[in-house]
């Protein structure tokens, strides 16, 4: 199944009742052999040689930053929004004869104005999602999914995408706005069709302005395959949503026949838009990042990556990848040129082909076809940095949802005497992290208390992490002033759109959790001098060669003092969990409740507890983990650090250590580990010199506390 789109200028408005019908048509379209009767016999100009220029322009993880805006601190960002994005796109469009833009997914959640959309006060059937309002001032040309597009279930997925999914739940007859620009999905099949939930692949039929030989200007037709894939762990991530309904498939095994159908299908050019980044493991069927594997595939010219919110080409000092087959100066995985354009509307993918006619075909030049990132980011010349202006066009069309999500996110709910903040959570603050785990705790345990007598002599805890840990620089943390606190500050410490599950784990499964958990830290030497870092995370260089990062947001943590244990930094990895109790105990052979999420509990098991084994689920809760905290608050309202932002089940093993071992936090943030109470904490660097908003700091081990 295919489905082919004609020629459309996008610098042309297509009506809103047009898109939504053509995005609702294409959902069911099929090839069929009336496609390959026409005369496809070029006119007597387009049989002499020409060349041309085509640039491929890619945007990735956008995570509905519409707003250069933080709905968290209610406050303009311009390090990030596709309102600046557009204005690089803008641009490449001037620079550029032909160009052809594409989404590469995750893009219709990750802000409060997308949970309002969704959540909140849901968008109509008629109503357009903000983001693709957005997308839609640029005229994208196709699009696929990230694994975020299925956060709000398949019935919310199916209206923002203009309806024609054929699935269990969800109504295919349904026309809404769609996005305004075909969708491909190769990977994803629905049980109840048996057919992939959307097109495999799409033919996008254009006209490129190209350059006779003689020097003459002629037009000149172009078809381009684009085939699009999603993150395997949708299954496990949003497996309350999707077992049963759909099933997903190899993505490269998906790629091959695509690319064979596209190619029958007359393509000129094929790309793949994997919502997936680079891992050098090995190949697997349900491979969360598999660009080295895909690139292999014959027949593709182009491929655009994301999900890792990582950077390709870099060409820094220090790249992020650089495995066997990957080319950062020339933008090539295994000899294809490749983009992976950040995260939020950061950067711009732009890959420019030299083509060649020969009066037949097209052809590329690989010699002059180039790969690289544009950034909204750029230094002057006195060293300060400065951001492209925002484009006031896309800006203009969000704007009544955008100030409707704003006042929503301002409601109050009650007051904090204390800052809660991730900026040391790295180091042992649960200021936090804390309430997220009361509310969690309490939530089960009430549930427990109703409805599974059978657990009811289980002690029952919460478990949780510092989902804003600095990896988009010395902003990105939770930081929430003392004050009035309003629904905006919940979303701040909980930023993902999850729900609470419970799981059964015995005391041998919480230390392996516990030890995954350490993965976050370094091993440290004490007879080292050198400084060693702390922290494995690749954003701020703190990863030694040879080891990979582990995101904050994996950093789980208990926050309570009946559960107590040490984390030795010395260790190795599996070894670092020490002097683990509960109620002053050996947790050997006692069994808990935990709450977390729906993503630790579904997907997580095979990495804390082995390949093979997962967790015990008890409860599956429809409920928001956030919405759980914004009722805790409601019922009690006055939020104190002694009572919601103190409690540290966990510490440092103590060691001396002969050399400095160092970590990355925001600036001027010293008081707040201070007023944490952390001892042992230094400032040796006001700024690390990566134009991030990070500074240096110096932890002593040998400090406990």
């Amino acid at each position: 199944m295919s489905v082919r789109v004609p020629f459309l200028n996008p610098r042309r408005a297509f009506p809103r009742v047009m898109l939504a019908l053509a995005l609702a048509g294409s959902l069911s379209a099929c090839s069929n052999s009336d496609d390959s009767d026409d005369d496809n016999t070029p006119p007597p100009e387009a049989q002499e040689k020409a060349s041309a220029n085509l640039a491929l322009l890619a945007t990735t993880d956008l995570h509905f930053n519409v707003r250069s805006y933080d709905y968290f601190k209610l406050a303009e960002d311009p390090t990030y929004g596709f309102e600046r994005t557009a204005t690089l796109i803008r641009a490449a469009r001037q620079e550029f004869p032909n160009t052809l833009l594409v989404d590469n997914g995750d893009t219709i959640q990750g802000t409060a104005l997308a949970d309002y959309e969704a959540q909140v006060s849901p968008i109509t059937c008629s109503q357009q999602s903000s983001m693709y309002k957005a997308m839609a001032v640029l005229q994208y040309d196709a699009g696929t999914l990230g694994n975020h597009e299925f956060n709000y279930g398949l019935p919310y997925l199916n209206q923002v995408l203009g309806g024609g999914l054929n699935v269990e739940g969800v109504d295919p007859s349904l026309s809404c706005t769609g996005p305004g620009f075909p969708m491909t999905l190769a990977n994803v099949q629905s049980v109840a069709s048996g057919k992939e939930l959307l097109p495999p692949h799409v033919i996008l039929e254009r006209e490129v302005n190209a350059t006779q030989e003689d020097g003459d200007p002629v037009k000149l037709p172009i078809k381009i395959g684009v085939i699009g894939l999603t993150t395997p762990g949708i299954m496990n991530w949003d497996k309350r949503y999707l077992e049963n309904k759909v099933t997903i498939s190899d993505g490269r095994a998906a790629v091959q026949a695509q690319v064979a159908q596209a190619r029958a299908e007359g393509a000129d050019l094929v790309f793949v838009l994997l919502h997936g980044g680079m891992s050098d493991a090995d190949y697997s069927a349900d491979m969360e990042n598999p660009g080295l594997y895909i690139a292999q595939v014959a027949g593709i010219d182009g491929l655009v990556m994301g999900h890792q919110h990582s950077t390709f080409p870099d060409r820094s000092k220090s790249p992020a990848y650089t495995y066997p087959g990957v080319d950062n100066a020339a933008g090539t995985v295994y000899g294809v040129p490749a983009v992976m354009a950040s995260s939020w509307g950061k950067g711009l993918g732009v890959i420019d082909y030299a083509l060649r006619w020969d009066g037949k075909a097209w052809s590329i030049d690989t010699s002059k076809t180039t790969a690289e990132i544009r950034t909204i980011q750029s230094t002057d010349a006195n060293g300060g940095t400065q951001y492209v202006a925002a484009d006031s066009a896309v800006a203009a069309s969000v704007q009544t949802q955008h100030e409707a999500a704003v006042e929503y996110v301002k409601t109050p709910i009650g007051n904090s005497n204390f800052r809660m903040s991730t900026l040391f959570a790295d180091v042992g603050d649960p200021g936090a992290i804390q309430l997220v785990n009361q509310a969690q705790q309490a939530y089960v345990s009430d549930y427990v208390a109703a409805n599974l007598p059978q657990y009811a002599d289980l002690p029952i805890l919460s478990i949780s992490a510092p989902f804003k840990a600095g990896f988009q620089g010395g902003g990105d943390y939770t930081d929430v002033a003392p004050g009035a606190l309003a629904i905006y500050h919940a979303a701040d410490l909980y930023l993902y759109p999850n729900t609470v599950y419970a799981v059964k784990v015995t005391g041998a499964e919480l230390k392996l959790w516990l030890e995954n958990a350490a993965l976050r830290f370094n091993r440290i030497d004490p007879s080292s001098t050198q400084d060693q870092w702390l922290i494995k995370d690749t954003k701020t260089g703190q990863v030694p060669s040879g080891q990979s990062a582990f995101a904050g947001y994996n950093f789980d943590m208990f926050t309570t003092p009946d559960l107590r244990y040490e984390i030795d930094v010395t260790q190795p990895q599996g070894s670092r969990i020490k002097n683990l109790t509960y109620l002053d105990a050996p947790v050997d052979g006692k069994e808990f409740i935990v709450a977390t999420n729906n993503y630790r509990a579904e997907s997580s098991a095979r990495y804390i507890l082995g390949d093979g084994k997962a967790f015990d689920i008890v409860y599956a809760s429809p409920d928001a983990n956030r919405d759980v905290v914004i009722n805790y608050i409601k019922s009690n309202p006055q939020i104190t650090r002694s009572a919601n932002g103190s409690a540290r089940s966990w510490r440092f093993t103590p060691v001396n250590t002969a050399g400095a071992v160092l970590f990355k936090s925001g600036k001027d943030s010293l008081s707040v580990a201070q007023a944490a109470g952390l001892t042992g904490i230094a400032l040796v660097n006001a700024d690390d010199g990566s134009g991030e908003g990070r500074a240096v700091y110096s932890i002593d081990l040998s400090q406990t506390n």
